[in-house]
């Protein structure tokens, strides 16, 4: 009996052989990414998770800015607007070197959290551009859910 028990233990034991680490990764970030969308759901932060996704968008549109600029010496005018980010203007002053596949991933413009346009402007009123999300209301101000998101503002 005890050679029996001693054959057991030590199948299970080689037989396990665990986890690799990548796939223990692969679950760390899917759990990150469900917790990044379902937990403010459940916590009551849902405006508050996307005002920062409208600082995220905004950030990522203004180094998507930055690099269009280096690459044509000015940034988009507003009549252009974000779109030349993706799609290369026709309109003056045509870009001479825009860059092929577009300047943001995805090749789309975002919408900001509450399913509008940002509001692009250049040059801008505080800086050589200004990008505005205007909150869940889709007005200038507010206050809560419906404050605006500036770039000037951004921390």
């Amino acid at each position: 009996m005890m050679k029996k028990n001693e054959r057991m233990a030590h199948f299970s034991i080689s037989g396990e052989e665990g986890f690799s680490f990548l796939e223990l990764m692969v679950v760390v970030v899917i759990l990150g990414i469900l917790a990044t969308y379902i937990a403010p759901r459940f916590m009551g932060r849902t405006d508050d998770a996307k005002a920062v996704k409208a600082k995220v968008d905004i950030l990522s549109i203004e180094t998507a800015l930055k690099l269009y600029k280096l690459d044509n010496g000015h940034y988009p005018t507003t009549e252009q607007g974000i779109a030349a980010l993706v799609e290369k203007p026709s309109t003056e002053p045509v870009p001479l070197n825009w860059k092929e596949k577009g300047y943001l991933e995805k090749a789309r413009v975002p919408k900001d959290p509450w399913g509008k346009d940002y509001l692009y402007l250049s040059p801008g009123i505080h800086d050589d551009y200004d990008l505005i999300s205007y909150g869940a209301d889709g007005v200038p101000g507010g206050e809560g859910k419906n404050k605006d998101v500036n770039s000037w503002d951004l921390d």
